[in-house]
Protein backbone atom coordinates (compact mmCIF):
# COMPACT_ATOMS: atom_id res chain seq x y z
CA UNK A 1 0.00 0.00 0.00
CA UNK A 2 1.28 3.04 -1.17
CA UNK A 3 0.83 6.25 1.51
CA UNK A 4 1.40 10.01 1.86
CA UNK A 5 2.87 10.98 4.87
CA UNK A 6 1.62 15.12 5.74
CA UNK A 7 3.52 16.96 8.47
CA UNK A 8 0.83 19.59 8.99
CA UNK A 9 2.09 23.17 9.55
CA UNK A 10 1.75 25.21 12.91
CA UNK A 11 2.20 28.90 13.13
CA UNK A 12 5.12 28.31 14.29
CA UNK A 13 6.29 26.48 11.16
CA UNK A 14 4.45 29.13 8.78
CA UNK A 15 6.53 32.03 11.02
CA UNK A 16 9.88 30.42 9.29
CA UNK A 17 12.96 28.23 10.26
CA UNK A 18 15.28 29.39 13.12
CA UNK A 19 18.39 27.52 13.75
CA UNK A 20 18.78 26.96 17.72
CA UNK A 21 20.52 23.73 19.58
CA UNK A 22 16.94 22.81 19.94
CA UNK A 23 16.18 22.28 16.18
CA UNK A 24 19.53 20.95 15.46
CA UNK A 25 18.57 18.21 18.14
CA UNK A 26 15.09 17.41 16.20
CA UNK A 27 16.53 17.75 12.79
CA UNK A 28 19.03 15.00 13.94
CA UNK A 29 16.62 12.72 15.59
CA UNK A 30 14.18 13.29 12.36
CA UNK A 31 17.30 12.40 10.23
CA UNK A 32 17.87 9.14 12.32
CA UNK A 33 14.08 8.32 11.55
CA UNK A 34 14.10 8.81 7.82
CA UNK A 35 17.39 6.74 8.04
CA UNK A 36 15.35 3.78 9.54
CA UNK A 37 12.65 4.20 7.39
CA UNK A 38 14.91 3.63 4.45
CA UNK A 39 16.67 1.18 6.10
CA UNK A 40 13.27 -0.60 6.29
CA UNK A 41 12.52 -0.22 2.59
CA UNK A 42 9.43 1.86 3.66
CA UNK A 43 10.53 5.54 2.49
CA UNK A 44 10.32 5.95 -1.43
CA UNK A 45 10.55 9.44 -1.41
CA UNK A 46 10.28 12.71 0.78
CA UNK A 47 10.89 16.27 1.82
CA UNK A 48 13.68 15.53 4.50
CA UNK A 49 14.56 19.18 4.96
CA UNK A 50 10.64 20.39 5.52
CA UNK A 51 8.83 23.20 3.47
CA UNK A 52 9.18 26.56 4.08
CA UNK A 53 6.52 28.66 5.26
CA UNK A 54 3.35 29.58 3.03
CA UNK A 55 4.55 32.93 2.76
CA UNK A 56 7.17 31.74 0.30
CA UNK A 57 4.42 29.95 -2.25
CA UNK A 58 2.03 30.53 -4.64
CA UNK A 59 -1.38 28.68 -5.59
CA UNK A 60 -2.87 28.90 -8.95
CA UNK A 61 -6.61 29.06 -8.84
CA UNK A 62 -8.52 27.50 -11.62
CA UNK A 63 -11.79 28.59 -13.10
CA UNK A 64 -12.68 27.23 -16.80
CA UNK A 65 -9.90 28.29 -18.66
CA UNK A 66 -9.13 31.18 -16.21
CA UNK A 67 -6.18 31.24 -14.42
CA UNK A 68 -5.40 33.50 -11.09
CA UNK A 69 -1.90 33.33 -9.12
CA UNK A 70 -2.30 33.82 -5.73
CA UNK A 71 0.44 34.77 -3.30
CA UNK A 72 1.42 33.57 0.22
CA UNK A 73 1.03 33.52 2.59
CA UNK A 74 -2.05 31.38 2.93
CA UNK A 75 -4.59 31.43 5.85
CA UNK A 76 -5.31 28.65 8.64
CA UNK A 77 -1.67 27.28 8.86
CA UNK A 78 -3.16 23.82 10.45
CA UNK A 79 -4.44 22.72 7.49
CA UNK A 80 -0.82 24.08 5.34
CA UNK A 81 1.36 21.35 4.84
CA UNK A 82 4.92 22.06 5.95
CA UNK A 83 6.44 18.69 4.74
CA UNK A 84 5.65 15.27 3.11
CA UNK A 85 6.91 11.47 2.82
CA UNK A 86 5.82 9.01 -0.01
CA UNK A 87 5.66 5.85 1.89
CA UNK A 88 4.96 2.28 0.94
CA UNK A 89 3.71 -0.35 3.72
CA UNK A 90 1.79 -3.27 3.93
CA UNK A 91 -1.34 -1.40 5.27
CA UNK A 92 -2.55 1.38 7.20
CA UNK A 93 -1.98 0.23 10.49
CA UNK A 94 2.01 -0.34 9.33
CA UNK A 95 1.65 3.35 8.33
CA UNK A 96 0.19 3.97 11.89
CA UNK A 97 2.77 2.53 13.55
CA UNK A 98 5.65 4.04 12.05
CA UNK A 99 4.19 7.74 12.58
CA UNK A 100 3.37 6.74 15.94
CA UNK A 101 7.35 6.20 16.52
CA UNK A 102 8.61 9.84 14.72
CA UNK A 103 9.74 12.30 16.77
CA UNK A 104 7.47 15.34 16.17
CA UNK A 105 8.02 17.13 13.58
CA UNK A 106 7.27 20.74 15.35
CA UNK A 107 9.12 22.66 18.58
CA UNK A 108 4.51 22.62 19.53
CA UNK A 109 1.91 20.30 19.04
CA UNK A 110 1.65 19.02 15.50
CA UNK A 111 0.02 16.77 13.75
CA UNK A 112 0.89 14.40 11.05
CA UNK A 113 -2.00 12.74 8.04
CA UNK A 114 -1.96 9.85 6.65
CA UNK A 115 -3.56 9.31 2.75
CA UNK A 116 -3.64 6.15 0.79
CA UNK A 117 -3.09 6.76 -2.97
CA UNK A 118 -5.07 5.68 -5.31
CA UNK A 119 -4.04 2.57 -7.67
CA UNK A 120 -4.60 1.70 -10.95
CA UNK A 121 -6.90 -0.13 -10.58
CA UNK A 122 -8.80 1.79 -8.53
CA UNK A 123 -9.21 4.14 -11.65
CA UNK A 124 -10.62 1.62 -13.52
Amino acid sequence: MRVMVLVKATESSEKGFEATADTQESMEAMGRFNQELIDAGIMKAGDCDGLTPSSQGKRIAFDGSGRTVINGPFPHPRELVAGYWFWDVKDMDEAVAWVKRCPNPMPVPSEIEIRPLYTAEDLR
